[in-house]
């Protein structure tokens, strides 16, 4: 497996001024360029034996396979994308586009990319959209589409995509749309169910003002897990308070923001529920700054069930996702349509959303609410449990 990474936003400073004239070493393009042909002749085979090694082909015995991949290697012959795919009409490269690839929710995306590709003998591009306005993402993003789609690459998978359709004939599969009846096949987690189990949880211990921090509000997901935030508090029977809803956006850094102004409320959330894990390591920022104990003085949960969740201090408590099977599975979906097979059966009411299963993730920043004793003094507080 080939792993190829293209970052978007590209810095290239030109001088005022340009020679009248380039130099030849510039122009002149490397003669000493191995070919398939300097394969061939080296391992004593015909260049269609070598080209079929190269396609990964079945019928080669394992003597020939082995040299002529031993005589690749040691004349570092690579061949080209664009070649391959039009001799063969099949690149065996998948593309991945994400929105950054420092993004802890991103790289559990590429762990299970890799995972489903690592036997398939498929190779893999990511492009990054990096950090711009939504209006030049989603013009990006479309962009990759269309520049990796068909040519560079078999197939697409788009993760959280700003852009709302994609033009493109070859295949494509996106991971948590922003829209939830998308024109190609995508996976979503069960965002409501989960929310609510993260309501449940909190609610059963005690907890009334619960803080809520949004993901970002044109995705699926950010919209179902607000509702399922809605929903837990009336199955609680408790009214809805829109002074503790911010609108964040999957950032840790707008997070920290969000939950300063939920510390700074006369009657502070004692609980709050981070729309993902990047959030609740915001609110943890927050809740250092002004000096409160979780969870003695503030209970935390989140959302993905990233890895980095499980190594925060306290190890937060979360809702599982199953981040890195989604880029398993869409992987193989996406392979699945390659060959030109069927997905499987889908409910006709879900349309192309795929849902995965949540589930509750239980660990060490929530505890039952705090409650003022009758006989401390204003600012004490009894953690019953």
């Amino acid at each position: 497996m080939t792993l190829y990474c293209f970052f978007a936003i590209i810095t290239i400073t030109f001088p005022e001024t340009l020679p009248e004239t380039i130099p030849k070493n510039i122009m002149k393009r490397n003669s000493n360029r191995v070919t398939i042909r300097d394969v061939a002749s080296k391992a004593g085979v015909s260049v269609t034996t070598v080209s079929r090694v190269l396609n990964g082909k079945d019928d080669i015995s394992e003597e020939t396979l082995t040299r002529v991949q031993a005589v690749v290697q040691e004349l570092g012959y690579a061949t080209s994308l664009a070649a391959r795919g039009m001799r063969s009409h099949r690149t065996n490269v998948i593309g991945l586009i994400i929105t950054d690839v420092a993004s802890y929710f991103c790289q559990e995306i590429m762990r299970g990319v890799n995972q489903a590709i690592a036997g398939l003998n498929k190779h893999l591009i990511v492009y990054t959209s990096g950090v711009m306005d939504k209006e030049n993402v989603a013009q990006h993003e479309r962009s990759y589409v269309a520049l990796l789609n068909g040519s560079i690459t078999d197939g697409v998978i788009v993760v959280t995509p700003t852009a709302t359709h994609f033009t493109t004939h070859a295949p494509l599969v996106i991971i948590d749309p922003n829209n939830e009846t998308p024109d190609y096949p995508a996976i979503i987690a069960t965002n409501r169910e989960g929310a609510l189990a993260a309501m449940k949880y909190l609610t059963d211990l005690g907890h009334r003002r619960i803080g809520y921090i949004t993901g970002r509000m044109e995705l699926v997901s950010s919209n179902q897990r607000l509702q399922g935030y809605k929903d837990g508090l009336a199955a609680a029977g408790i009214p809805l308070n829109e002074d503790l809803i911010e609108i964040g956006d999957y950032m840790t850094e707008t997070a920290a923001i969000c939950a300063r102004k939920l510390l700074s409320l006369p009657d502070r959330p004692t609980a709050i529920f981070a729309a993902n894990d990047m959030s609740a390591i915001g609110v943890y920022q927050a809740a250092g700054e002004f000096g409160l104990q979780i969870p003695g003085d503030l209970s935390v949960i989140g959302f993905d069930n990233l890895r980095e969740a499980g190594h925060l201090s306290p190890p937060l408590t979360t809702i599982d996702q199953f981040v890195e099977q989604m880029g398993t599975l869409a992987t193989e979906m996406l392979v699945k349509l390659v060959k030109g097979e069927s997905l499987p059966t889908n409910p006709p009411e879900e349309g192309h959303l795929y849902k995965i299963p949540t589930q509750l993730v239980i660990r060490d920043s929530c505890a039952s609410v705090p409650c003022h004793s009758p006989d401390e003094p204003s600012g004490t507080y009894l953690v019953t449990k």
